[in-house]
């Protein structure tokens, strides 16, 4: 399942489903499906603003289309988490939850969205200290050349 979040969708894909979506959009007529298709790939981009693209098709397609509230939801948790926005992924997650509570593919996503929020916080943490403990020693250094200048 950890999969979901690292996998990627094929470049043979993605035209597939980018030449019908756009061939609809000429047309001004895009179905639901197409554009769902589409994001659904998007969101499985190697690049940040595919990935981005992806959850603007989904939250537009979760608005206008309520028949595939589900998919919408776990796609855009999938986005949100690549992109490493895992507070906007558990809403989504949760959302889903609402919905159909004993989703179990749905409960490992939020299991394992909760390790990377949980991961990726100690790592920015210790970041910050860092940090901060830099700062400090280059403040005390500055302080000890200001004081001998003084002297």
């Amino acid at each position: 399942m950890a999969d979901v979040l690292t996998e990627t969708v094929s470049p043979e894909d993605l035209k597939k489903f980018e030449k019908i979506y756009h061939e609809q959009l000429y047309k001004n007529d895009v179905t639901p499906r197409a554009q769902f298709e589409y994001a659904w790939c998007l969101v499985r981009s190697k690049y940040s603003a595919d990935i981005q693209k992806g959850i603007m098709l989904l939250e537009e397609l979760y608005k206008t289309n309520e028949e595939g509230h589900r998919d919408y939801l776990y796609y855009l948790a999938i986005g949100s988490a690549r992109l490493k926005d895992y507070s906007k992924a558990l809403n989504y997650v949760r959302s889903f939850l609402s919905i159909e509570p004993g989703n179990q593919q749905v409960l490992t996503l939020e299991e394992i969205i909760r390790k990377k929020l949980e991961k990726e916080g100690l790592v920015g943490m210790a970041f910050t200290g860092g940090i901060v403990l830099a700062v400090g020693a280059l403040v005390g250094v500055g302080m000890a050349i200001a004081s001998r200048g003084k002297s």
